[in-house]
This record gives C-alpha cells, sequence and structure tokens, in this order.
C-alpha cells in the first residue's frame, strides 16, 4: 500500500504528467456534461419513454457507448460512434484504393491526410444519423408533444446541425485528449460513458437477486467472483505475449556479421491479442447495421432481421459478432504489427532471430509466428464478447449488468485501463532514466 501512495505521490510531482492527467479528466468532464444536455426544442420531461425503450437490446448498448445521451436526446446523442464508423471505412478502403495505400507510407504527413479525410467523412456520417436519430424517436414512444416547436424545418435543421456539432466535438475532445492528455482519448470517451451506467447496473441487479427472492446476496457474491475472474481473463489476454529471441551482431569489414559476444540476447514481445480492442469496437459499430436494415424493411423479413439482430443476447447475434471479431482481429494486427518493416530494422541494427536468415525470411517468420499466435487470440477475445450473452441464458443476470461480463463494456475498460496505466507508468520510467543520465544514481522525482 505504501509503494501504491509512493507512486501517485511521483505521478503528481511530475509536472507534465500531473497536467495532462488533468486536462484529460476536464475534458472527459465536458464530455459528461454535454452528455446532459437536452436538445433545444424537445421536452425534457416526456423522455421517459425514450428511456425505457432503450434500456436494452442494442439500442441498450449504443446508449451504453454514449453514457445515456442517447436516452437523453443530448446534443452529445450520437456519441462517437460515427467517428468510428467512419474509421473503418478508412481502413478498409485503404486496402483497395492506391491513394489511401500511399497516404499510409507516407509517415506523419499521410497520416495527417487520412485522419483528415476521417474527419470529414464522419460529418457525412453524421448528416445521413442525425435526421435518422430525430425520426426515430417516434419509434421509442416519444410523443409529438415532446417536439414544442413541432417537427418542421425550423427544429429539424438546428437540431441535424447540433448533433453534428455534437459528434464533431466529441471527436475534438477525443483527439485532443490523446495530443494533450493521457491515454487514447476516442476509447477513454466510450470507456467514460460504460461506466456511467455501472453503478445503476449494479443496483438493479441487487434489486432484483434481493427483494424477488432470486438468490439473495449469496447469489451476489458468486456473480461479483466470476466477474473478478472475468476481469483476470481480460487482463491476461490484453498482456499475454510471445516472446521472439533476437541476437545482435556487428557488421565485418566483408559486409558479414560477427556475433557479439558483450550483448545479451533481446526478445521482441509479439502480442497473443495486438489489436487490443479495436476489433471489438469496430465489430460493435457494424452490428447496428443489420438492426437497422430490418427496421426499415417491410414484411416477415424484415421483421425476422430486426428481431434476429437487435437482440444482443440472441444467438444469430451473437455467432455474428463473434464471427467479426475474429476478421478484425486478423485485419487490424496485419495493420498495426508491421513485421516486414520489423525485419528490415532488425537487418538494419544487426539483428537476427536465431536459425532464420535476415531480410524477407525474417519477415515471413514474423507474419506466422503473428498469424498462430493471432487465431487463438482472436477466438479467446470473441469469446469474451459473447460472454454477456452466456451469462444471461445461464445464471439469469438483468441485461444491464450482464454486459459487464466481458463483452464489449468490460473488454474496452480493460483496456483503455491498462492502455493508459502504461502511459502512465512510461513517464514515470523515463524520469527515472533521465535522472540516471544525469546524476548517475537514482534520485528523487522531483
Amino acid at each position: 500500500m505504501k509503494n501504491f501512495f509512493d507512486t501517485i505521490s511521483n505521478i503528481w510531482k511530475i509536472e507534465e504528467l500531473r497536467s495532462r492527467i488533468l486536462i484529460t479528466l476536464g475534458l472527459l468532464l465536458v464530455y459528461r456534461f454535454g452528455c446532459q444536455i437536452v436538445l433545444p426544442g424537445i421536452d425534457s420531461t416526456q423522455l421517459a419513454e425514450l428511456a425505457s425503450g432503450t434500456d436494452q437490446g442494442i439500442f441498450g448498448l449504443l446508449n451504453a457507448f454514449t453514457g445515456g445521451a442517447f436516452a437523453n436526446a443530448s446534443v452529445f446523442a450520437l456519441g462517437i460512434m460515427p467517428y468510428i464508423s467512419a474509421s473503418i471505412v478508412v481502413q478498409l478502403m485503404g486496402i483497395a484504393i492506391p491513394y489511401l495505400q500511399k497516404l499510409q507510407k507516407e509517415g506523419e504527413s499521410g497520416r495527417k491526410t487520412i485522419n483528415q479525410i476521417t474527419r470529414w467523412l464522419t460529418i457525412g456520417i453524421c448528416i445521413v444519423q442525425a435526421p435518422a436519430y430525430l425520426y426515430g424517436l417516434e419509434a421509442f414512444g416519444v410523443r409529438d408533444s415532446a417536439f414544442v416547436m413541432g417537427k418542421g424545418l425550423d427544429f429539424m435543421v438546428p437540431a441535424v446541425i447540433i448533433l453534428v456539432t455534437g459528434c464533431v466535438f466529441a471527436m475534438w475532445l477525443g483527439e485532443k485528449i490523446t495530443d494533450k492528455g493521457i491515454g487514447n482519448g476516442i476509447s477513454l470517451l466510450i470507456m467514460i460513458g460504460i461506466i456511467a451506467n455501472m453503478p445503476q447496473s449494479f443496483a438493479q441487479e441487487f434489486i432484483s437477486r434481493t427483494t424477488n427472492n432470486n438468490g439473495g446476496l449469496m447469489f451476489i457474491l458468486i456473480e461479483v467472483i466470476v466477474w473478478f475472474l472475468v476481469i483476470l481473463a481480460s487482463i491476461l489476454l490484453v498482456m499475454a505475449t510471445r516472446q521472439i529471441p533476437v541476437q545482435y551482431a556487428r557488421r565485418t569489414a566483408s559486409g558479414g556479421y560477427e556475433k557479439n559476444e558483450m550483448g545479451s540476447r533481446q526478445y521482441i514481445p509479439l502480442k497473443l491479442n495486438a489489436s487490443g480492442v479495436m476489433p471489438i469496437i469496430f465489430a460493435q459499430a457494424i452490428m447496428f447495421v443489420p438492426g437497422l436494415i430490418g427496421r426499415s424493411m417491410e414484411g416477415e423479413v424484415g421483421t425476422w432481421i430486426q428481431t434476429q439482430f437487435s437482440d444482443i443476447f440472441g444467438l444469430a447475434y451473437n455467432l455474428l459478432f463473434a464471427f467479426l471479431i475474429i476478421i478484425f482481429t486478423y485485419f487490424y494486427t496485419a495493420i498495426t504489427v508491421p513485421t516486414n518493416k520489423m525485419a528490415d530494422d532488425l537487418k538494419r541494427s544487426g539483428g537476427f532471430i536465431p536459425g532464420i536468415r535476415p531480410g524477407k525470411e525474417t519477415g515471413d517468420f514474423l507474419d506466422k509466428i503473428m498469424s498462430l499466435i493471432t487465431l487463438p487470440g482472436s477466438i479467446f477475445l470473441a469469446l469474451l464478447a459473447i460472454l454477456p450473452a452466456i451469462v444471461v441464458k445461464l445464471m439469469d443476470v438483468q441485461s444491464g449488468w450482464a454486459l459487464f461480463y466481458g463483452g464489449t463494456s468490460l473488454l474496452i475498460m480493460v483496456g483503455v485501463a491498462i492502455d493508459t496505466v502504461q502511459q502512465v507508468n512510461s513517464y514515470l520510467l523515463n524520469r527515472h532514466y533521465d535522472g540516471l543520465m544525469k546524476s548517475g544514481k537514482n534520485r528523487k522525482v522531483a
């Protein structure tokens, strides 16, 4: 416990880290405040039907992702999901469009251009989703009387502009957190929205178990134990790596390599789940599409699609969800782990994997290893993602609390928390390293 408080004290003493943490907390507070601001022209006292209509199913998950902004008819009702959808589209197009492929190879300048394309595409998606959301409020039971100004252009046009602006502002907040704060801003915005629903979900489960003679406190204890076990499994998935040994040598006058006995063998840590929580977020963004298609279609086919893919605890939904997670895990890993570049960097620095020729063979070897370890990693990730549905069927857990048993909610929380803690830890280690370089011995963080 003393070491924990010492670490907190050191974090607070580092001015840059303290500033980044305060900026992050401040921007997250702004986002949470905006989630409570109802769109002008809507009577907030008549939104009870909207809240009850989005307390479960796929729209309940969307409401959780937006931190309740969807059910509040807030200025942030669209959340950050349009930006996630735009990112998916741009990355998928990067496989087929030569211009985007060229930008991906141009380093920082190319990345900035891709980000700008993603932003403009986000605005385009918002322009489509905003009126769909406003007109869809009636389907959730919101009465016409809730629209104080009616649904004419004098209400719709400003409301659409506000919703689009709210999404763009949320996107800006996420980018500012990434640049000026600590952690991945977009992921933190999603995580803070999920956490906001956690106390209420647990309270509902507690009341259900204790007042309806449905297991009582003993079953609550079992649920909490299982929940912690799932958290440990999630941490294991995020942290597990395959260590690839690397030996370094120095180049001789003849152009070959001579083993450097002074250098110790190092390792390349290839993660079991190198893509983190992004496959979950990508797959979840796409899973909203079938239900929306079903709602827009008429007849038995539309009803069947809506029924099957709007129930986040249903069999069809979870089978497709798991399949998409596996596909996106491979896709995102291929993007984030450039094995050929790693092989070239090793060759230039005089490093090699024992028994493997430097260059192309090393790249092929690393690619093969990544493919082998990504398969069990993606399956494990998919199983954790669909675990809430299993928990609901086997343990009869309330749907709101079940979302925290693995699934998108828990994996995002664990993944983002670990990533943020690692960034904080790197600041501490870097500060400690500077002290060693300057004085030759450990010194207190000033």
